[in-house]
């Protein structure tokens, strides 16, 4: 397997919700597992480790924070997603707007791509760069 850069989210007990969303967003493949399945008393049904690919190559990584440790909220973490395939970064963008707050509207910008930044409904901040075609 060659390396690969991906997010790696921590969440305060709602990573089984969160990665259920992104699976909806993104499509692919969802797989989470729990504290409980590793032996773990405390927080059993927390998630340990959960993993998504997608159609699209991207895989984003979550967890529950452990029982016992301090969670640090998600505004530390930025989400890119980039590229020329305007549709589908579109319909990302439109779903993770969904019960976010939309920091940055997806438009235009003076670089020629369209450019936007939201916080999703879980307090994840994503960017999104439609990567503009240059006329010749």
């Amino acid at each position: 397997m060659a390396s690969r850069l991906n997010p790696y989210i921590s969440f305060a007990g709602n990573a089984r919700q969160a990665m259920e969303f992104y699976e909806q967003v993104f499509g692919g493949e969802l797989r989470l597992n729990t504290f409980g399945e590793f032996g773990a008393e405390e927080q059993p049904d927390g998630i340990m480790h959960g993993m998504l690919e997608t159609p699209s190559g991207y895989t984003i990584m979550a967890a529950d924070t452990p029982p016992g440790q301090p969670h640090q909220p998600g505004n530390n973490i930025t989400v890119s997603l980039s590229g020329d395939d305007a549709e589908e970064l579109r319909g990302y963008w439109e779903k993770l707007s969904d019960g976010g707050t939309v920091a940055l509207p997806l438009e235009k910008q003076m670089w020629g791509d369209e450019f936007g930044m939201v916080v999703d409904r879980f307090g994840i901040a994503w960017m999104v760069n439609i990567t503009g075609k240059s006329e010749s």
